[in-house]
């Protein structure tokens, strides 16, 4: 049977008991776990929190995780598990988990590589979980916890940071997966900010932004503003300016608070 959606399945215990500790699991938690596969992550979870929802995308996958064909490799799960089959991306994450008032919801997966920023721009979308964390490609990990001035540092560092605190845990080498995947992994998490640095309704036009300035690194801010803003010379200088930013800077060594001061200054 071929590998199902490019999945790498993580069996190590050790490893997966760390991934559980980095979501502090307690006995009331609500946790939605994304891309369970073969339910590994999933068994070593479940009997330390309240319950789990877990969506898989894959249909044979939820089939064997859901009883069919079980056997040794697929112990049924926990009681206090439920499986549903469906898109991450497309699924509402509060609707699955019937979160109450009163509830607060943890996020925890195995991320696929190719729809990693998808998720972590979906799981960082208010309401937002009380912490989430992800198994992902290192390299995406060191580019969302960078700090200013890194060659890692960019618009996903600036994105993330400016609504949540990021840490990059610790790192899962290729060979701990099977099959192997080409790269090394690396356990991120996200605990979203009490007080954000931008509110929900600015959050797309402040990504453009940020994305805009990135696009032109190499450039001094004010150049790089008059385009993204289109500014004159004096009116970008001002901004600049007024955030409170060296006028000789580049992008990449602006901590995402002043971007978001220079964003604030802008005229709507």
């Amino acid at each position: 049977m071929p590998r199902p959606l490019g999945q790498h399945f993580l069996r190590d215990p050790a490893i997966l008991d760390r991934i559980v500790d980095a979501l502090d699991p307690r006995p009331d938690d609500i946790v939605l776990e994304i891309g369970p596969g073969e339910g590994t992550l999933t068994r070593r979870l479940a009997p330390r929190v309240g319950r789990v929802v877990a969506i898989e995308k894959d249909r044979r996958l939820v089939e064997k995780l859901g009883g069919a064909g079980s056997g040794e490799r697929y112990p049924p799960l926990p009681r206090n598990v439920t499986v549903l089959e469906g898109d991450a991306l497309d699924l509402d994450w509060h609707r699955s988990t019937q979160l109450t008032a009163h509830s607060a919801l943890k996020v925890i997966g195995n991320i696929p590589y190719q729809i990693t920023s998808p998720l972590i721009e979906k799981a960082l979308d208010p309401p937002v979980p009380a912490v989430i964390v992800f198994l992902v490609q290192k390299e995406v990990a060191d580019r969302v916890t960078a700090a200013p001035g890194s060659k890692a540092y960019g618009a996903l560092s600036v994105g993330v940071q400016s609504v949540a605190r990021a840490e990059r845990l610790f790192t899962v080498k290729a060979g701990a997966f099977s099959p192997p995947p080409k790269v090394d992994s690396a356990v991120l998490r996200l605990t979203p900010l009490a007080g954000p640095l931008v509110g929900e309704a600015e959050r797309a036009p402040f990504r453009a932004f940020v994305v805009g300035l990135f696009g032109q690194r190499r450039k001094q801010l004010g150049r790089s503003l008059r385009d993204v803003a289109s500014l004159d010379r004096e009116a970008a200088a001002r901004m600049i300016e007024g955030a409170g930013i060296d006028a000789g800077a580049r992008v990449e060594a602006v901590a995402p608070p002043g971007l978001v001061r220079l964003f604030h200054t802008i005229p709507r």
